[in-house]
C-alpha cells in the first residue's frame, strides 16, 4: 500500500507485524492516527511534521490509509477497534494491549533518528497511548489530541484516562526530574473528549500537564462547530489568528523544544 511522500516498511515486535509510513529526517516523532486510519488529513498532519525537521514515523493501526473520512468506512473501523484485544475501548485504569508494540516502535524511532529522545501525538481513538509511551519509551514530547478513551459511558469513564496509576507514576516522576511536559488539546465541547478527562489530568500531573481547549460553544468568535472533534486534522483552520493553528503551532514547538535541544547542545559539543 502506497502513501504519498511516504516509505514504508513492516515492524515486528511481540508476534505483531504491522506497516509503517515513514517520512522526514531529524529528531523522531511517532504519529498514531485517529478514526478511520490514516485519511487524507492525518498524512498533512505527518508530511507537515516531516517538513518541519523531524523523521515521522505512522504505524497502520486500523483502517485503508490515504481513504478519505466517511461514515461507512469510521463506523467500519470503529466498530473492528471495539471487538480486537488490541484496543481496550472502555478500560478505564489501564492502556490498551497495543501500546506495547507502539513502545517498541518508539524505541525503534530513537534508534533509527537518535536525538534526546521521540515525540508521539496520539488523535482521538489513540490519543491516550501517548501517555502509555511515556513508560519503557524514550517519549520526551507526548501529545494527547482529542483523547477518547475510555469511551464515555458515565462519570467514572468520564474522568478516566485510560491509563494505570504506574504510568502516570512514570509521568510525575519524569516531570520532576527533567520537566516532561504532557500537550493535550481539546474542544470544549466535544462529547468524546469532556472536560472531566481533563480535569483528571490536572489533577493528577500538575504543572506537567499542559492542556489547550479550544471554545467550540455557542456563538464562539471562530465559528467553530459544536461538534468539533480532531484538533489537528479534520477540524484544523491554518490561518493566522485561528485557535487550531495556533495549537499546531504549539505542537510544533514542544517538538521543537524537547527533541532539538540535545541535539543542538551536541552539535556545540
Amino acid at each position: 500500500m502506497n502513501l504519498g511522500g511516504f516509505d514504508s516498511f513492516q515492524f515486528s515486535h511481540g508476534g505483531e507485524t504491522r506497516l509503517v509510513f515513514q517520512r522526514g529526517e531529524g529528531p523522531g516523532v511517532l504519529v498514531m492516527h485517529e478514526v478511520p486510519g490514516i485519511t487524507p488529513p492525518v498524512a498533512d498532519f505527518a508530511r507537515r511534521v516531516a517538513d518541519e525537521g523531524f523523521t515521522v514515523m505512522m504505524p497502520q493501526l486500523f483502517g485503508v490509509p490515504g481513504k478519505p473520512l466517511g461514515v461507512g468506512n469510521s463506523l467500519s473501523a470503529l466498530a473492528r477497534a471495539c471487538i480486537v484485544r488490541e484496543f481496550a475501548v472502555l478500560a478505564s485504569d489501564r492502556s490498551s494491549p497495543i501500546t506495547a508494540w507502539l513502545r517498541a516502535l518508539a524505541r525503534h524511532l530513537h534508534e533509527h533518528a537518535g536525538g534526546p529522545g521521540v515525540g508521539a501525538v496520539g488523535m482521538c481513538l489513540t490519543g491516550n497511548f501517548a501517555l502509555a509511551l511515556t513508560l519503557d519509551a524514550p517519549v520526551q514530547a507526548p501529545v494527547l489530541s482529542q483523547p477518547s478513551l475510555p469511551f464515555v459511558l458515565g462519570r467514572k469513564r468520564s474522568a478516566a484516562v485510560h491509563a494505570s496509576e504506574a504510568e502516570l507514576d512514570e509521568i510525575v516522576r519524569r516531570h520532576r526530574d527533567d520537566g516532561l511536559t504532557v500537550l493535550g488539546l481539546r474542544f470544549t465541547h466535544d462529547f468524546m473528549c469532556p472536560k472531566a478527562r481533563f480535569d483528571a489530568l490536572r489533577q493528577r500531573l500538575g504543572d506537567a500537564f499542559e492542556a489547550i481547549e479550544i471554545d467550540s460553544g455557542p456563538r464562539n468568535p471562530h465559528g467553530i462547530k459544536r461538534t468539533a472533534h480532531s484538533v489537528l486534522t479534520n477540524d484544523l483552520v491554518d490561518e493566522d489568528g485561528h485557535p487550531t493553528a495556533a495549537a499546531l503551532r504549539r505542537v510544533l514547538a514542544l517538538f521543537d523544544e524537547r527533541l532539538r535541544a540535545g541535539t543542538q547542545a551536541d552539535d556545540r559539543g
